[in-house]
């Protein structure tokens, strides 16, 4: 859905054709893409997995093949749920491929996110290129090589700063080997920039609950992969231009920000504030969790635990000792999941907002769905509401189907389990090891589809949109 107000352009890099009876057809270039998406991240994932099941990869066994399956397609589709230990059951091979597949991973999905949004604004018609031009400010018309390179340099920075800070914090206070040091800051910054939640601590982030300088920078990074690669290219062009020497710069005059970067960090920032508030209240005198930590390390703990479901699968507390209804609420988190054109997954946040504002504008009567002083287009909502409705229909499912075959896990630890696989957050109840082969496997595809899934949909719902000549005759329905 959110695809649509990206911008335009990967029709470059597909080599034009003259239109013939077999080529050029309409259909053919919608699928097109997305065929592309599907082919290259299975290819990622085959590889990964068959390195993975080289014994080079694992310490004592190898890896059986759901086991490398599972691993790989949780490690591309920068998820973070796993069926076995990654520091103790990978060697440091498995754990180099574990990375590259992160890293192979969430530049793809940014990248190709992107530049699908690009490939929008050419295949739509020109009011609705407009508009999206008009309501992004992000990358002009015809440039793919610097919506690249912006991604590349962009995601080198922010791991490269994030790996020194924890490298140094590693090195020094923990007395980590410099050597471990250095690759469990690469590592864990990969993974943070990326929202994989994959880390090579056995106990994860919990041995720095109450660290700031551990956490921090970690939730930093999460943050700025999660939140679209759109609106914080969007946000350094402002930050870098001033109308007038003695006039603030862009960035700080909101009234220049786009709908799309207005919504994405308004609600982004919403929802860290509340999920803050609600651990704190809901988890603080739970021993297994906030309880033992002072104020500022329950603060600190809580808002880790909010910016985790954006959607990384970090955990700096035991997930598994959660109070039910903070399971609940989290999964409404993973549910919503982070900005489009990001590493985060999820039905994503501009996706909720757009409903939100569907149902205010709704209660109010009101013949339009205004955002920001911008009309929403029909269309839009349109796809929004198909976009939650299928992501629904994905966790329902799946959950009904696993529930109904096993009575080991209760409803609550089946359902965490699914909308983290679905949104690719990767927290976990602690089962996942546990379940079987099948119920992997399920999961499996969950995580394949939640990472391309909300992609592909937005954009083919965006590219099959077409006018008619006439219109059927009104009726009514009644509702409710």
């Amino acid at each position: 859905m959110a695809l649509v107000h990206l911008v335009p352009v990967l029709r470059r890099l597909i080599p034009s054709r003259p239109p013939t009876a077999s080529h050029a057809s309409p259909a053919s270039l919608r699928r097109r893409p997305a065929q592309m998406i599907t082919v290259g991240f299975l290819a990622t994932i085959a590889v990964g997995t068959a390195l993975l099941s080289l014994p080079v990869s694992a310490t004592g066994r190898n890896a059986s093949f759901v086991e490398a399956l599972f691993t790989a397609t949780s490690a591309a589709c920068v998820t973070g749920l796993a069926v076995v230990d990654t520091e103790t059951f990978w060697t440091p091979f498995g754990q180099a491929v574990i990375l590259a597949l992160i890293q192979v991973g969430g530049f793809g999905v940014m990248t190709v996110a992107s530049l699908l949004g690009l490939l929008l604004s050419r295949r739509l018609g020109l009011s609705t290129r407009l508009v999206a031009a008009e309501s992004t400010h992000a990358v002009s018309l015809g440039d793919v090589r610097r919506v690249l390179v912006g991604v590349l340099r962009f995601t080198v920075v922010a791991e490269l700063l994030v790996a020194v800070l924890l490298t140094a914090r590693f090195a020094t206070t923990y007395g980590e080997p410099l050597g471990h040091a250095v690759w469990s800051g690469v590592f864990h910054a990969v993974s943070a920039f990326n929202n994989a939640g994959f880390s090579i601590y056995s106990a994860n982030l919990m041995p720095f609950v109450a660290d700031p300088w551990v956490c921090l920078p970690i939730c930093a990074a999460v943050i700025l992969g999660g939140i679209g690669f759109p609106v914080l290219l969007e946000l350094w062009r402002l930050g870098r231009t001033r109308r007038a020497p003695d006039v603030r710069r862009d960035l700080f005059r909101l009234s220049r920000w786009s709908v799309h970067s207005r919504l994405t960090v308004g609600v982004t920032g919403i929802l860290l504030v509340v999920g803050t508030v609600f651990f704190v209240a809901a988890e603080g005198r739970n021993p297994g969790t906030l309880g033992p930590l002072d104020g500022p390390g329950k603060v600190l703990a809580a808002f880790t635990q909010s910016v985790m479901p954006r959607t990384a699968g970090f955990n700096s507390v035991d997930i598994s000792q959660l109070n039910n209804g903070t399971w609940f609420f989290t999964d409404l988190l993973m549910f919503v999941g982070g900005g489009s054109a990001g590493t985060a997954g999820g039905i994503k946040i501009t996706t909720f907002a757009v409903l939100a504002f569907v149902i205010w504008s709704e209660l109010r009567g009101d013949p339009d769905v205004t955002v920001f002083d911008r009309r929403l287009s029909r269309a839009t909502q349109r796809q929004a509401l198909a976009v939650a409705l299928v992501g629904v229909a994905a966790v329902v499912l799946p959950t009904l189907a696993i529930t109904l075959s096993t009575s080991l896990f209760t409803l609550d630890q089946v359902l965490y389990e699914v909308v983290s696989a679905f949104s690719t957050t990767g927290l976990s109840t602690g089962i996942t090891a546990d379940m079987q082969p099948w119920h992997q496997v399920v999961l499996v595809v969950l995580m394949f589809l939640g990472r391309l899934g909300p992609i592909t949909l937005g954009t083919g719902l965006a590219l099959r949109e077409r006018q008619r000549l006439y219109r059927r005759p009104e009726s009514a329905v009644v509702i409710g």
